[in-house]
């Protein structure tokens, strides 16, 4: 039988995990390892929640680190104002890097037959590519090429020839698909992509959901959510003869414009109806303290899990930059997007594809 890991940084990367396991049969289930980033999120205990499930064989985790971390590959990221330089260095940094990483890597991915990493951008993309481990790349979030293809922003100038040297030579990294050793990315929309890849492969996360049981949704429920009684109490809480609408938080620019941007949404939906606030795992603003009276999700829910809550229903939800297409527990979807943004910081601090 074939044997899967999969490498998470987030809890989104987690649930996408799961919907791929959900979606085998149930005799080749429990086979997975599942592989917990630490650089990005906490986790808490989910580990034990994953473990519980029956999904996976066994859970990991992984104390991944940054290229900040070890200050002797500061002198390969200095600009030298000449290609041919910066190139010698990118290629020095790309193999040191992951020689450096290498003893914090918790499995040897040889065991496995399929490796799957979501956000290969990150370290383990450099340490599997330097080892010659093929792997499968997965889109980081919902449709998340469409707002920022790190591929091509992190690559601007030339792009053709790193790309070369990177999927061809394997002597620099690019992310997304562009490396040697990823056999494909799974995305969940070709259609919409404005750049196309051969390496691209169509994974619609809604097929994904839409193939669940209700015993398999509450798989998922127990998984995710550490404390459900007390998040239908906070539903109960709620005044029945308001519209609810739900506001997602997103780890945007500092934390004081940040502060001010979700007071400004909370002023403008108070007025249509009951807020509620879904903290973004990775967002560290304490809203807990400064939002005290608005009614919270825990940050480690992933939004989608909304959808198998029967008794929630929103008439409005609402995010910034995150895409709403798997969101089946809301009348309206509202996107704020990069004029939105405008308003706060300077454009060029976002939406980066508009710069390509």
């Amino acid at each position: 039988m074939s044997r899967s890991i999969y490498v998470c940084h987030t809890f989104y990367h987690v649930f996408v995990t799961c919907l791929k396991e959900l979606n085998k049969p149930k005799e080749e289930r429990g086979k997975a390892t599942l592989v917990l980033s630490t650089m990005s999120i906490k986790f808490g205990d989910l580990d034990v929640r994953a473990k519980a499930s029956g999904l996976f064989e066994d859970v990991v985790w992984y104390d991944e680190k940054r290229e900040d971390f070890f200050p002797e590959l500061d002198k390969y990221r200095k600009d030298s104002g000449n290609i041919v330089s910066n190139m010698w260095n990118r290629i020095l940094l790309t193999k040191k890097f992951a020689k450096l990483q290498a003893p914090f890597v918790p499995v040897d991915f040889r065991q496995y037959d399929e490796v799957y990493v979501f956000c290969d951008q990150d370290p383990i993309g450099y340490y599997l590519n330097q080892q010659h481990i093929r792997y499968h790349a997965v889109e980081d979030g919902l449709d998340t090429l469409l707002t920022v293809d790190g591929a091509r922003t992190s690559n601007i100038g030339h792009f053709g020839l790193k790309l070369f040297f990177s999927e061809k030579l394997n002597l620099i990294f690019i992310c997304n698909g562009h490396s040697k050793y990823c056999i494909d990315m799974e995305v969940n929309n070709i259609e919409k992509l404005k750049y196309k890849y051969y390496k691209y492969k169509e994974v619609p996360r809604n097929e994904l959901i839409a193939k669940l049981t209700e015993e398999e949704e509450k798989i998922l429920v127990e998984i995710f959510v550490p404390n459900i009684d007390l998040l239908r109490e906070q539903i109960r809480a709620l005044d029945p003869t308001k519209d609810n609408i739900l506001i997602l938080t997103e780890p945007l620019c500092t934390l004081d414009v940040r502060e001010r941007i979700f007071q400004d949404l909370l002023a403008e939906y108070s007025k249509e109806g009951n807020v509620f606030f879904k903290p973004h795992p990775r967002d560290e603003l304490d809203y807990k303290t400064l939002f005290a009276q608005v009614p919270q999700f825990d940050a480690c829910v992933p939004m989608e899990i909304l959808n198998f809550f029967r008794e929630v229903h929103f008439k409005k939800i609402v995010s910034v930059y995150t895409e709403l297409g798997a969101i089946r527990f809301a009348d309206e979807k509202v996107r704020l997007s990069y004029e939105f943004m405008d308003k706060y910081e300077a454009d060029d601090k976002h939406g980066q594809n508009r710069f390509i």
